[in-house]
């Protein structure tokens, strides 16, 4: 990606929360049930995301199984490097999603 799309990115990103909290502010009710509707729509996402970020880890890691085992079998020195960053990268994932929705749960 480069510069340009990942401005456009969070431009956008930053442009779906705003709405939300304009949402909010415009309820008949001082706005108090346009804040709640959105933090049970926010907090609806957080089990088929965290189930997505375990399903990519496991992805991860059988990927990451078959590049060591690959370099294993022909005789690369630098093996346990691979094994390191494959392996880290899905524990990293998968204790990010675990700790996030601990924690915003």
């Amino acid at each position: 990606m480069n510069k340009k799309q990942i401005l456009s990115s969070v431009a956008i990103l930053g442009l779906m929360l705003c709405s939300q909290v304009l949402y909010a502010q415009g309820g008949a009710s001082g706005g108090t049930a346009g804040i709640q509707d959105a933090t049970t729509q926010v907090t609806n996402y957080f089990d088929p995301l965290t189930k997505l970020m375990y399903a990519i880890g496991a992805v991860l890691g059988l990927i990451g199984a078959i590049k060591v085992y690959s370099k294993w079998n022909a005789g690369d020195q630098d093996t346990q490097k691979t094994a390191v960053s494959w392996f880290g990268s899905m524990i990293f994932l998968v204790l990010v999603a675990t700790v996030v929705r601990s924690f915003f749960l």
